[in-house]
C-alpha cells in the first residue's frame, strides 16, 4: 500500500490532465452531432433520476499516531460519548544544554494551542479570535502524567520496513496493547492560580476551561510607574503552571548527561507526556482540537542563573528559559460509550439509514448503477446506463457521445428524527478501491484560510432550515461530473465510492488515508479528516420509507432533438 501511494499521486495528476483534453475533443464531437447549420439549438436538456445502493460500514481502531493535530476532551451526540485522550514524546530544543550557575527555576508553563483565525486587531492591540477547534465552551478534567511506554518509529513485525502504526484503542497492534500503568507514570502536579486568569486556564476546582480571547502575560511593575508592564500576548489554548520540583529533577539537573546529548537518548529517557480528558463534576465537557506540532506547543522552564558582569567583577543573575517541544511522536486515544448502535448494512440491497460518525466509527459505502456484477436484466446496471449515454466498440472503447453530460449530483438527506443537532457541515465522497479522492475533488477551488468554504462545488456544505448556522440539517448535493464523464468516455471503473464525515477536507489532498485494525482486511483505510473529528450524522439510503428523501443520483444531460 505504501510504495503504491506515489504511483496514485501522478496517477490523480495525470488523471485531471487528460479530463481536461478529453472533455475538449468530446464536447466537439458532440457539437458537431447535434447542432444544425441553420438552427444553433437543436438539442434538449434533460435529467434523469438513478438508484444506487448505499450501506453503512463499521470501523475497528483507527490509526491516530503520526497526524499531526491531536484531540482532547469529551463529546456527546445521538450516538453517545467520545472521550479523546493523547500521549506526545517530547522534544530538546538544544542537545547538550548549558543552564547556567546557581540555577533559580521560577516558573514552569504547558502550552497547547488551539487552531484559530484572527478576526480584528483594534488601536490597543487587542485581538479577536474565531476559534473553530472547539466544540463546546465547559471545562473539562485533565490529568497529566510522565508516560513510560517507548513509541516506536518503526514496526518490528515487517522488520522496520515501514513506519510503526498506533490505533485508537491504545494499541500497535491486535495483540499488542498499550497499558493504562505504562500510560499513567508519574502525576504531573498543575499548580492553581485562579487569581491569575489572564495567565492560566484552570477554574476555582481545577478543571480546564476554554480560553476564547487568548492571553495577556504581564511583567513586573516597571519602578516608578503604576501599571503593570505589557509583556506579550498569546494565542487562545490551553495554559497551565506546574509544580517546578519534577522539571528541575528531570531536565535542569541532567546537564552534562548522555540522556541530554541527542534525540535518540532523550525520546528513551523521557518517553512521552500523557494527556487524559475525563468528564467533570458536570457530566459534560468540550472537544478540543490541538496543534501539537506547533513551535507554540510547549513546555518552557523559566530560570534565572549567575553571570558576570562585563564592567566589573559583581556577579549578576539573568532570566533565561528552556524550552521542551511537544513535536515528536504521538498518539491519540479514542474511547466510546455509544449509546446508539452501529452495524453492517446489507452490501446487496444496501440499508434504509447510513450510519456515519468520525473518529472510531463508521463510514458509508456507494454503488453507482447497482455495482458492475449485477444481473444483466436489470435495466439499471452500470453497462445499460452507458450505452444511453455513449457508443462503444465491441470492447467496451468509447467512440462517440451520444449524450453530453452537464452535471451530475448525489444527493443524501438528513435524518433529523434521529439526530439532536450538532451534525458536521462537511462530509467527503472518495474512491475506496484506489483510495484517493474523486477527480472533481482536483478540480474544484480550495480555500485554505477557510476550509468551511473550500471545494465546496464538490463536497457541497450542509444545507440547513433557513440557512442559519445552527438550524437543522436538511440535505448535502456532492457534485461528481467528471467522475461520471471519466466512466462514460475514459473508461474508468465503476468503482465503490466512500463516504464519511470530514473535519477539514482540504487535507484529503495528499490521497494518504488511515490505518483501519482488522484482521480479515489488512488494506483497509479511512480518510484523515474522518479519524480527526467526533462528529456524526444519520443519513436516509436507498431503501428508506421515506421516498421524498431517498438517496439518488441526478444526471442533468444534454442530447439531440430529434
Amino acid at each position: 500500500m505504501k510504495k503504491n501511494k506515489i504511483a496514485l499521486q501522478i496517477f490523480a495528476f495525470a488523471l485531471i490532465i487528460s479530463s481536461f483534453i478529453a472533455c475538449d475533443k468530446d464536447f466537439s464531437t458532440l457539437d458537431s452531432d447535434i447542432i444544425n447549420d441553420d438552427i444553433a439549438t437543436n438539442f434538449d436538456i434533460e435529467n434523469d433520476i438513478y438508484d444506487v445502493i448505499t450501506y453503512t460500514e463499521t470501523l475497528g481502531p483507527v490509526q491516530t499516531n503520526g497526524i499531526g493535530f491531536n484531540t482532547l476532551g469529551i463529546y456527546d451526540d445521538a450516538y453517545g460519548r467520545v472521550t479523546s485522550s493523547f500521549v506526545a514524546q517530547p522534544t530538546l530544543s538544544t542537545f547538550d544544554p548549558e543552564f547556567g550557575e546557581e540555577i533559580v527555576v521560577d516558573s514552569v508553563v504547558l502550552t497547547l494551542p488551539y487552531q484559530f483565525t484572527v478576526t480584528a486587531i483594534d488601536d490597543d492591540g487587542n485581538i479577536t479570535y474565531d476559534i473553530d477547534s472547539v466544540i463546546g465552551r465547559e471545562p473539562i478534567k485533565l490529568s497529566i502524567f510522565e508516560s513510560n511506554y517507548f513509541i516506536r518509529d518503526f514496526d518490528p513485525n515487517d522488520n522496520f520496513g515501514a513506519s510503526q502504526p498506533y490505533f485508537s484503542n491504545k494499541s500497535a497492534s491486535e495483540t499488542e496493547t498499550i497499558s493504562d500503568a505504562a500510560l499513567e507514570g508519574q502525576e504531573l502536579v498543575v499548580i492553581p492560580n485562579p487569581t491569575e486568569v489572564n495567565h492560566v486556564t484552570l477554574d476555582d476546582e481545577g478543571n480546564v476551561t476554554i480560553n476564547e480571547e487568548g492571553f495577556i502575560l504581564l511583567g513586573e511593575e516597571p519602578e516608578g510607574e503604576d501599571e503593570e508592564q505589557l509583556v506579550t500576548r498569546q494565542s487562545p489554548g490551553i495554559r497551565l503552571k506546574l509544580e517546578t520540583t519534577y522539571w528541575e529533577n528531570k531536565i535542569l539537573s541532567q546537564e552534562g548527561e548522555t540522556v541530554l546529548s541527542s534525540a535518540n537518548n532523550f525520546s528513551e529517557y523521557f518517553r512521552g507526556l500523557y494527556f487524559k480528558a475525563e468528564a467533570n463534576n458536570m457530566d459534560n465537557g468540550s472537544f478540543l482540537f490541538l496543534n501539537t506540532t506547533a513551535a507554540a506547543s510547549n513546555v518552557t522552564i523559566y530560570y534565572s542563573r549567575l553571570t558576570t558582569s562585563t564592567t566589573d567583577d559583581d556577579d549578576t543573575r539573568e532570566n533565561v528559559s528552556f524550552v521542551i517541544n511537544l513535536n515528536g511522536n504521538d498518539i491519540n486515544f479514542l474511547e466510546n460509550a455509544f449509546t446508539l448502535p452501529i452495524n453492517d448494512g446489507d452490501p446487496d440491497t444496501g440499508d434504509s439509514r447510513l450510519y456515519l460518525k468520525g473518529g472510531e466509527g463508521s463510514i458509508a459505502n456507494i454503488k453507482l448503477f447497482n455495482g458492475d456484477d449485477i444481473d444483466i436484466e436489470n435495466d439499471n446496471t452500470f453497462d445499460d446506463w452507458k450505452n444511453t449515454f455513449v457508443e462503444t466498440t465491441s470492447d467496451g472503447k468509447f467512440v462517440r457521445s451520444k449524450r453530453l453530460v452537464n452535471e451530475a449530483n448525489l444527493v443524501f438527506y438528513v435524518d433529523q428524527s434521529i439526530l439532536q443537532g450538532g451534525e458536521p457541515d462537511r462530509i467527503y465522497l472518495y474512491d475506496v478501491d484506489n483510495k484517493v479522492p474523486l477527480v472533481d475533488y482536483f478540480l474544484d477551488g480550495v480555500n485554505n484560510s477557510l476550509p468551511l468554504s473550500s471545494i465546496s462545488n464538490h463536497l457541497g456544505p450542509l444545507q440547513r432550515v433557513n440557512d442559519e448556522p445552527d438550524g437543522n440539517g436538511i440535505k448535502y448535493k456532492l457534485k461528481i461530473t467528471e467522475h461520471i464523464n471519466n466512466l462514460l468516455i475514459r473508461d474508468s471503473t465503476n468503482v465503490k465510492l466512500g463516504l464519511a464525515v470530514s473535519l477539514n477536507v482540504n487535507i484529503e489532498g495528499s490521497g494518504i488515508q488511515r490505518q483501519v485494525q482488522s484482521m480479515e482486511d489488512t488494506d483497509f483505510t479511512v480518510p484523515i479528516s474522518s479519524v480527526l473529528t467526533p462528529r456524526g450524522t444519520v443519513l436516509h439510503g436507498n431503501n428508506t420509507e421515506d421516498e421524498s428523501k431517498k438517496v439518488y443520483l441526478e444526471i442533468y444531460y444534454t442530447e439531440p432533438n430529434d
